[in-house]
C-alpha cells in the first residue's frame, strides 16, 4: 500500500510547502487544490473554484464547502455532475455555483476520490471521526487561504454528506467558540440528508405502492425486509444492519425490476435487473458496497472515473492512477457499523445550542432517502422551536413563475421540498437550488 502512494506523499509535500493562490487548473477560471493530512498518513484532497462573479475581491463572496456520500462516493461528483463550472462531457454549467459563490470541494472521509490513506487501519469508523478530521483540514485550510477568514462559511452536502456535515458543522461551531478559528460560520445545508436511515427505509415499500411500481404483494415483501432491518438495528447489531438494508435494497430491485434508487423516473436498462439480482444472491456485501457508491448509471459513473485519473490528473499534476477511488470500498465497509445510526442528536444540538440556519432539501422523485422519511425525522426533533415549526406553513416557492417546491420554516429550521427533482436536487432542479442558496448564503449585491 505505501509503494502505491509514495509519489502522492512526495507531492504533498511540495504543495504543503507554500501558501495557496489562485491559478489555471482544469476548466476555466482560477482555481487552486492540495492535500491536508489529518492525521499522520491520512491525506484529504480539496479543489477550490474562486468565484466567476464579476467583483473586485473574490471574498466579496460566501465560502461554500460541498461534501458527498457514500460514504466513499468523491465529491467530484457533485463537482462534475451537479453543480461545477463544467458537466461530466466538459460543457459549461449554466447554474453552477461558482457564478455566485466560492465553492470547495473537500473528498471526505480519508480515503475517498483523491483522498487517501497510507494504510487502510486509518480509515475513518464513524461519523464523529469524520467530522474532527473535518475540523483539522479546516484550520489547515485557513492557514493556507486566511484572505477566507473574511467571508462567511457555509457547509453544504448531499446523502451520507448530510450527516456528516452537521456534525462537522457543530465541532466547527464550537472551535470558534473557544478561539481556535476566526471566521463566521452562517448555515449548514443537508440535501437528502441521511440522518435517519431507518426512517428512510420504512418509508420505501408505501412510496413504492402508491407510486405504482409494486403491488401490495410486493410492498410486504418490502416492508418485512425493512422491518427486519429495523429489528437489527434497534438490537445494537450496526454492521449487520448496514447488510440489511442492502438486502432490503435488493428485495426492491426484484419486485421493481431495477428501479433507480436516485430518480424513481429515471428510465433503467432492463436487461441489467438480472445481473444485478444475480450479484445480490451471489454476494450480498458486495452488492451492498456497489450499491453505495454508485451514484450514475455505471457509464457515467466510468466516464467520471476516467475523466479524473485522465485529464484531471494530468492538469492537476497529481499521479492518480493509482489514488483516485483506489479506497471507496474500503471507506465504506470501515463505516459499517455507523451507516444505519441516526444523527437526529446532532441536528438538534445545532438548532438548540448555535444560531446556525439549519435547511434541509429533499426531492420528491427520490427513493433512497425519500421525502417522506425527512417528514417524519423532522418532525421527531427535540428542539425549542418544535411546536412551532409542526405549525408553521408551507408555502409555494416560485421564483420564475412556475412552482418548483414548497418551503416550511421556524426559527432558524427550514424545509425545503422539490417538486420533480430526485437525489441530486443541484442537478434535477437548479431554479429551487439557486432560491435556496440565495435566501441563506447571503452576499450584498453589487
Amino acid at each position: 500500500m505505501w509503494s502505491t502512494f509514495k509519489g502522492v506523499v512526495i507531492l504533498i509535500a511540495l504543495l504543503g510547502a507554500c501558501r495557496a493562490v489562485p491559478r489555471d487548473g482544469y476548466g476555466p477560471g482560477k482555481q487552486d487544490w492540495g492535500f491536508v493530512e489529518v492525521r499522520n498518513g491520512a491525506h484529504m484532497f480539496w479543489w477550490l473554484y474562486y468565484t466567476t462573479a464579476d467583483v473586485l475581491e473574490f471574498t466579496e463572496r460566501p465560502l461554500v464547502i460541498w461534501l458527498q456520500g457514500g460514504p466513499g462516493a468523491s465529491s467530484m461528483y457533485g463537482n462534475f455532475e451537479e453543480l461545477g463550472p463544467l458537466t461530466l462531457e466538459g460543457e459549461p454549467r449554466n447554474h453552477t455555483w461558482v457564478k455566485d459563490y466560492n465553492v470547495l470541494f473537500i473528498d471526505n472521509p480519508v480515503g475517498t476520490g483523491f483522498s487517501y490513506v497510507e494504510n487502510t487501519t486509518l480509515l475513518t469508523k464513524d461519523n464523529a471521526q469524520i467530522a474532527d478530521d473535518l475540523l483539522t483540514f479546516i484550520k489547515e485550510f485557513y492557514k493556507l487561504n486566511p484572505e477566507f477568514t473574511t467571508t462567511p462559511l457555509h457547509i453544504y452536502a448531499e446523502s451520507y454528506g448530510g450527516k456528516m456535515a452537521p456534525e462537522f458543522a457543530w465541532v466547527l461551531d464550537k472551535a470558534i467558540k473557544n478561539g481556535e478559528l476566526d471566521i463566521e460560520l452562517a448555515s449548514v445545508g443537508i440535501v437528502a440528508p441521511w440522518v435517519s436511515p431507518i426512517d428512510s427505509v420504512l418509508s420505501w415499500g408505501e412510496f413504492l405502492l402508491n407510486m405504482g411500481f409494486v403491488d401490495t404483494k410486493g410492498y410486504r415483501e418490502i416492508q418485512a425486509a425493512a422491518i427486519q432491518t429495523e429489528h437489527t438495528l434497534n438490537e445494537g447489531k450496526y454492521e449487520d444492519a448496514t447488510w440489511q438494508w442492502g438486502r432490503t435494497e435488493g428485495v426492491i430491485i426484484e419486485q421493481t425490476l431495477g428501479i433507480d434508487f436516485y430518480n424513481v423516473l429515471f428510465a433503467q436498462d432492463f436487461t441489467s435487473t438480472k445481473s444485478r439480482l444475480a450479484m445480490f444472491a451471489k454476494d450480498m456485501k458486495q452488492a451492498t458496497l456497489d450499491s453505495a457508491l454508485r451514484l450514475a448509471t455505471e457509464d457515467r459513473d466510468q466516464m467520471l472515473e476516467d475523466l479524473m485519473r485522465g485529464p484531471v490528473a494530468t492538469a492537476l499534476q497529481l499521479p492518480a492512477e493509482s489514488v483516485y477511488n483506489a479506497q471507496g470500498n474500503a471507506v465504506f465497509q470501515s463505516m459499517a457499523g455507523d451507516f444505519m445510526k441516526p444523527a437526529m442528536h446532532v441536528v438538534e444540538l445545532l438548532l438548540n445550542s448555535t444560531n446556525l440556519e439549519v435547511a434541509v432539501i429533499t426531492g420528491q422523485l427520490d427513493l433512497i432517502v425519500a421525502t417522506a422519511g425527512n417528514v417524519v425525522w423532522l418532525e421527531k426533533l427535540q428542539w425549542t422551536g418544535r411546536n412551532g415549526y409542526l405549525a408553521a406553513p408551507r408555502n409555494g416557492i416560485g421564483p420564475q413563475g412556475t412552482l418548483e417546491g414548497y418551503e416550511k420554516s421556524f426559527g432558524n429550521l427550514h424545509m425545503y421540498w422539490a417538486l420533480r427533482a430526485g437525489h441530486m436536487v443541484p442537478a434535477d432542479n437548479p431554479v429551487l437550488m439557486d432560491y435556496i442558496l440565495k435566501k441563506h448564503v447571503v452576499f450584498p449585491e453589487n
